[in-house]
């Protein structure tokens, strides 16, 4: 009967539970698969940041401070358009400390069911030991996880292989992996309200169209249950208010406030819904597709824009960045050099750094200044990330319209990348004789 009650199929369609769950294990794949595949790195001992496969140097100041600025940026909105959700829905620390808190009430039940013939002491024992002894192991393999964001993570399984506990990067291991432990077995949510400063942030840049979960009773239909604050993983009671601090935002209070009240048949599932603001419509009501994303008055359009800028930046400037960076000079201490056959030497000072992740040859030509030839440097192979500084002489005698100061160019390319990089140089001659 409860099955084809079409009030319990609209209920059906709000599981934010499993919605969570989901995100959970999406979010868990991600924050694992990041620093391994140089998606999101700070490579620390090399002094490179990874972004999206892209290695930049540290001398890439430009590209570095856009995308921190961008990511920075990308935070602040949504604290302003959809505020906790992140807490809820993202956030590896509510992720991992309610996987701990599912952990130890799942081996106390298993361990009580199977091991019923022994006495309390021992049960509590053994489900001690065995969920310390998980978690320890969980610390270990997070902590690994952790630190591969800003050191090479072959480098740091080696030296986890060999229990290197001397060295800087040894010793952080140990000492996150510590602090991993000791946070999903005693600190777990009491982070989030006593240490973390987003809860903060986003109290502050909050206002009146931030998405929030919004306890409504006008006709007074709460039969005070307490289901919603038995299920709260903060300990709250969205009764009280929906701007309480603690309150991340993950609605699973809406799960349970519809469920009792889709039993009793009232005409409302639930009390308890997202809102955009503390007085705004519901979500589940809105219509159209930017009003239901938040987009909701100017203030909401300026953000997306500027969200758009700071992107096409991004993107732009990754697109005009150069895997091999060269960087040519004259050399000006002597004019220029004559030898006793009438040639011509002018000296000029390369700089190549390889950016790319392959091995590449850079060989450099001189046009636009008939007869010359480059003396001194030939095809320069650098291995991924090394970086060489060379100097070199162009030779070329007088020709035919020749003056002292003649403009030409100094093409390099790198091989196999294909790219090519033109500098426009001068090449300085004596005056000709009369």
């Amino acid at each position: 009967m409860q099955a084809c009650d079409p009030q319990l199929k609209v209920l059906q369609q709000h599981d934010y539970r499993r919605t969570r769950k989901t995100f959970h294990l999406i979010c868990f794949l991600i924050f694992v698969a990041l620093p391994f595949f140089n998606v999101m790195r700070f490579d620390i001992p090399r002094q490179r940041f990874y972004f999206f496969g892209v290695e930049l140097w540290i001398s890439e100041f430009g590209i570095i401070f856009l995308s921190l600025m961008f990511l920075m940026f990308v935070i602040v909105a949504s604290s302003i358009v959809f505020g906790r959700v992140y807490c809820g829905y993202a956030c590896p620390q509510m992720i991992f400390s309610e996987t701990s808190i599912q952990l130890e009430d799942t081996l106390r039940r298993k361990i009580t069911k199977y091991f019923g013939g022994w006495s309390p002491a021992a049960r509590n024992r053994l489900w001690r030991a065995s969920f310390y002894a998980i978690i320890g192991l969980a610390s270990v393999f997070l902590a690994f996880v952790f630190t591969s964001y800003f050191v090479e993570p072959r480098d740091l399984l080696g030296r986890l292989m060999h229990f290197d506990v001397k060295t800087a990067g040894g010793i952080t291991g140990a000492v996150v992996t510590l602090i991993t432990f000791l946070d999903f077995t005693l600190l777990r949510q009491k982070f989030c309200t006593t240490v973390c400063p987003y809860g903060y942030l986003q109290g502050i840049l909050g206002d009146n169209n931030t998405l929030l979960v919004n306890y409504r009773d006008e006709a007074k239909e709460c039969i005070n249950c307490k289901k919603c604050v038995r299920v709260c993983h903060m300990g709250i009671d969205i009764r009280d208010g929906p701007l309480q601090i603690e309150c991340v935002h993950c609605g699973e209070c809406i799960d349970a406030c519809d469920q009792i009240m889709g039993r009793l048949k009232t005409p409302k599932a639930g009390l308890i819904h997202y809102t955009w603001g503390e007085s705004g419509a519901d979500v589940e009501g809105e219509t159209g597709w930017w009003r239901k994303m938040g987009i909701r008055d100017a203030k909401r359009v300026v953000i997306l824009v500027i969200s758009l800028l700071y992107l096409g930046g991004l993107v732009t400037a990754l697109a005009m960045r150069r895997a091999v960076l060269v960087q040519l000079a004259p050399e000006r201490a002597t004019l220029y050099r004559l030898d006793d056959a009438g040639v011509v030497y002018n000296k000029f000072r390369v700089k190549i750094a390889n950016r790319s992740g392959k091995r590449v040859e850079v060989t450099f030509a001189a046009e636009q200044l008939p007869g010359a030839s480059i003396i001194g440097i030939g095809a320069v192979p650098l291995e991924p990330g090394a970086a060489v500084e060379q100097q070199f002489e162009i030779a070329a005698r007088r020709f035919q319209g020749a003056e002292d100061v003649n403009h030409f160019r100094v093409v390099a390319k790198s091989s196999p990348i294909g790219e090519q990089e033109v500098f426009d140089e001068t090449f300085l001659m004596p005056p000709e004789r009369k």
